[in-house]
């Protein structure tokens, strides 16, 4: 356990600075936009009233007010989320093949370390998912920051009013997807994104261990998870079978943990027999 730990948190280590400048980014990109669409919105309201000749109150009647969803579907907002995102995603990646492809191989010294391998697996795993919970979590102490900050740069007429975070949360697809807004739905989007996790890491060690043919191994894995995981939607939706919305939950909530299961086995399996120093 304290060799896995210390995987996990080497692997971290890694990240650190590609990590923090995101982290970053995203506080000095959403601050910003909080302060610069705010002004741009409160101008264009005065700026309307001047030329319609409207009190405030004529202009809340006629074009409602500013609230904060202005703000949270704006590049400045939303850029970070995919900036960060995308890296992640890379990161996937390169958290295999920088080990062979970098500096003095370091995958070499990686597989000779006296610790099972699935370790080394599962310790690669486990630093993306805690990076993602990591970069989740930083968003959610910055929005009722941003908000507050926006509540007081708006004048009170102009305000529609001061939203919750949870109904702002609501009103955004992509807040809504990376914060999940009840415990189901949060075990429901994370269980996804660890299924698609290991099936990338497994179609890797495809590759890693019969290399050009491996390619076409792992495309094959992935295409085959994709459809075990999908299939009860394709029957919901070509009408074959009727589920209900909780039937058609837990199937693939059950699919998603079974697919996960297995490319995690999978994987540590190519990683011990396949994959060679």
């Amino acid at each position: 356990m304290m060799r896995y730990m210390k995987l996990v948190n080497f692997e971290i280590n890694r990240f650190s600075k590609i990590y923090l400048t995101l982290l970053l980014i995203t506080v000095l990109s959403q601050f910003a936009g909080v302060l610069i669409v705010t002004k741009s919105l409160i101008n264009d309201a005065r700026k309307t009233m001047l030329q319609e000749k409207l009190s405030e109150a004529a202009y809340l009647s006629e074009y409602g007010g500013i609230d904060f969803t202005h703000i949270s579907h704006t590049l400045w907002f939303l850029g970070p989320i995919a900036l960060s995102a995308v890296a992640l995603i890379f990161y996937i990646f390169l958290i295999w093949y920088r080990d062979w492809f970098g500096k003095n191989t370091f995958i070499y010294r990686l597989l000779m370390l006296p610790t099972s391998r699935l370790s080394i697996y599962l310790s690669k795993a486990t630093a993306i998912f805690l990076m993602v919970l990591g970069l989740v979590a930083w968003q959610m102490i910055l929005l009722p920051l941003e908000i507050a900050l926006f509540n007081s740069s708006v004048p009170a007429s102009l305000l529609v009013m001061e939203r919750s975070i949870f109904s702002i949360v609501k009103a955004n697809e992509v807040l809504m997807l990376i914060m999940p807004t009840t415990f189901i739905d949060f075990l429901f989007s994370y269980c996804i994104g660890l299924m698609v996790m290991s099936v990338i890491f497994t179609a890797i060690m495809f590759e890693r261990s019969f290399r050009m043919k491996g390619i076409l191994l792992g495309l094959v894995y992935v295409g085959v998870a994709a459809s075990l995981f999908l299939t009860p939607i394709f029957i919901h939706e070509t009408g074959t079978f009727h589920f209900y919305s909780n039937e058609l939950f837990g199937l693939l909530l059950t699919l998603g943990i079974i697919v996960t299961g297995l490319s995690i086995w999978l994987g540590s399996w190519l990683l011990k027999h396949r994959v060679t120093v």
